[in-house]
């Protein structure tokens, strides 16, 4: 699972991975450009859509209509560290919505396997290596 990351100008910074070239930039506030997310709001943005596809996935084997259906993310940053504290996830069912599955999608979205990994975080390590010259 190999990723490259390059800088195509100012402070932008792209990876590539599994044949997409993922865009980042920095806010016009920070010097960047603002042309495309920052990395921190990917990262959020991945712990949203990751609960969106096992809430989507969920209702889509039972076959319940989704028109209607989201998630409401809210991230609350600690006043210490100011990192996130807390995020939370409010489910918005469509209507029709069977009363027997709620405790069940909560469970389903609390299985977002990004989540998993912040529960359990990897190590990391950095190393370097140098380019040859030209």
């Amino acid at each position: 699972m190999d990723m490259s990351i390059s800088f195509p100008g100012n402070l932008r910074v792209d990876a590539e991975y599994k044949g997409f070239t993922i865009h980042t930039d920095q806010s016009v506030a920070s010097g960047g450009d603002g042309s495309a997310p920052e990395p921190f709001d990917l990262f959020m943005a991945s712990l949203g859509t990751c609960a969106g596809i096992f809430m989507l996935s969920f209702m889509k084997r039972r076959g319940i209509a989704t028109e209607g259906a989201g998630i409401t993310m809210t991230a609350t940053r600690d006043s210490e560290s100011g990192l996130v504290g807390r995020i939370d996830y409010q489910l918005h069912l469509p209507p029709g919505f069977p009363e027997k599955y709620e405790s069940a999608v909560v469970r389903a979205v609390e299985q977002c396997t990004v989540k998993r990994h912040l529960e359990k975080p990897p190590r990391f390590t950095v190393t370097t290596s140098r380019a040859e010259a030209d």
